[in-house]
């Protein structure tokens, strides 16, 4: 019912700055909140940015706050996450996630209740 795509990944070095985009199709009008996670190799995914459609409320991980932003284009349907100052921690597969038609996350960077997922986007920080 709601589709997400990511793109926007790539490889930068440390201090670096990326823009990943996200497109949103289907029963967008359903979508609560919207969120871009990430996870990394032997690790669990973790959220990184949360928003409320609509434009509300942010919420950010406490290692990528003040380095990441997250916002959306209604009109062209497409989340954003603008990373700048990039370090190699942040290396890590990315995902766009949603949570629609009465799914909500217990917390926002939480997994539980999101119900679309992004096929993800890989992103690569080298020292």
């Amino acid at each position: 019912q709601v589709q997400l795509v990511e793109s926007g990944g790539g490889s930068v070095q440390a201090g670096g700055s990326l823009r990943l985009s996200c497109a949103v199709s289907g029963t967008t009008g359903l979508i609560g909140c919207m969120a871009w996670f990430r996870q990394a190799p032997g690790k669990e995914r973790e959220g990184v940015a949360m928003i409320y459609a609509g434009g509300g409320s942010t919420y950010y991980a406490d290692s990528v706050k003040g380095r990441f932003t997250i916002s959306q284009d209604n009109a062209k349907n497409t989340l954003l996450l603008q990373m700048i100052s990039l370090k190699p921690e942040d290396t890590a597969i990315y995902y766009c996630a949603a949570a629609y038609g009465g799914s909500w996350p217990s917390q926002p960077l939480n997994t539980m209740g999101y119900n679309s997922w992004g096929q993800g986007t890989q992103v690569t920080v080298s020292s």
